[in-house]
């Protein structure tokens, strides 16, 4: 029997009464900030890559971005860093700027924490290019300890991002952008637990030359937080800020093509799980592939794992996404989509 692109469900039993919950022992977080999402009520009519188009909602009424935080969540979800297209020699080379240094992260309304971060942001920057292109990526250390930059993927040894850049120093990885797929980023400077644990990762995506089909493309990108450096995590969160998209949930639209760009960085776990209600996803294993290899509800990545899942929500509502292991949901990893009608 063919296999269908989205399975369908019964209508599910409604947790709207869930945006309460869990809010005890990891406090409220820091409310709204930098000027309003660029995605919001666009009709998109595609990236760089391709003829890609599909329907983003607009936020909510009223929505604001968080004022203690020098990024937005939600703006992260639909970010995506093309970067700068120059002609060197007759030959394209999509170039990045990216620098590290420390900030004052607000996780909730009790907790601040001192990140080390990429662009002001964490996660970082998602960096995007076309498999096959030349890529230049201009790494500017701010920060008053050494940092590097190490691509998963495909490269030269000499640009492999193992040696510390100092502080005031800046470096320049250039390389082949490939294989096609979803590749993270981060620092590998010794203790490198730590420095990823600090916030310094990100997401770098090689788009196939003959592009995907259209979706509402968006990155989640799994983090914990050592609070008092005991190389255990107190915290957890989406897009760097803990319940943000518990409290702010992502509107998406009915029966619209969901490709989400999902990463786990968290340290000091060994694996944790990803799971969405009421639906089942389809698995593109790294990104690496174009055609499904199966669905599921739940899938088990290791730090720096890493996976394309597409999927389609049938009925409107609010539906909750979050970690199987209960400890690390409860503790910050916890979203939830709200479907609206088409």
């Amino acid at each position: 029997m063919a296999k269908q692109p989205f399975a369908k469900f019964p209508t599910a039993w409604s947790r709207r009464q869930f945006l309460g919950w869990g809010a005890g022992g990891v406090g409220a977080v820091a409310t709204a900030a930098v000027a309003g999402s660029t995605w919001a009520g666009r009709l998109t009519s595609g990236h760089p890559f391709g003829t890609q188009a599909a329907r983003i909602p607009s936020l909510p009424e009223g929505y604001a971005p968080p004022t203690d935080n020098s990024f937005d969540p939600m703006t992260l979800l639909r970010d995506f860093d093309y970067g700068t297209l120059k002609s060197e020699n007759g030959r394209p080379v999509r170039e990045f700027e990216v620098t590290a240094n420390s900030s004052p992260l607000q996780l909730n309304s009790a907790i601040t924490f001192m990140s080390w971060n990429l662009n002001g942001r964490v996660p970082g920057p998602t960096l995007r290019a076309k498999a096959g292109e030349r890529v230049r990526i201009v790494f500017h250390n701010q920060d008053g300890h050494s940092h590097s930059m190490h691509f998963h993927g495909i490269h030269p040894a000499e640009m492999d991002g193992v040696q510390p850049i100092r502080h005031g120093q800046t470096m320049v990885y250039e390389f082949e952008a490939g294989p096609f797929g979803v590749h993270p980023y981060h620092c590998h400077v010794a203790p490198v637990t730590r420095h990823i644990s600090k916030g310094l990762y990100g997401l770098f995506i090689v788009d196939p030359p003959e592009g995907r089909p259209p979706a509402d493309e968006m990155v989640l990108v799994m983090g914990g937080f050592d609070i008092d450096n005991n190389e255990h995590n107190e915290l957890y969160a989406f897009n760097g800020v803990p319940n943000y998209y518990r409290d702010h949930p992502i509107p998406i639209y009915q029966n619209q093509r969901v490709r989400l760009y999902l990463l786990n960085m968290i340290e000091f776990d060994v694996a944790v799980t990803f799971h969405i209600h009421a639906n089942l996803f389809q698995i593109f294993p790294t990104g690496r592939t174009l055609t499904s290899t199966g669905d599921s509800d739940v899938i088990t990545m290791g730090t720096a794992e890493r996976h394309i899942l597409e999927f389609a929500y049938p009925y409107p509502g609010q539906y909750m996404f979050h970690p199987h292991q209960d400890a690390i949901a409860e503790h910050g990893c916890m979203g939830l989509f709200d479907v609206l009608p088409a």
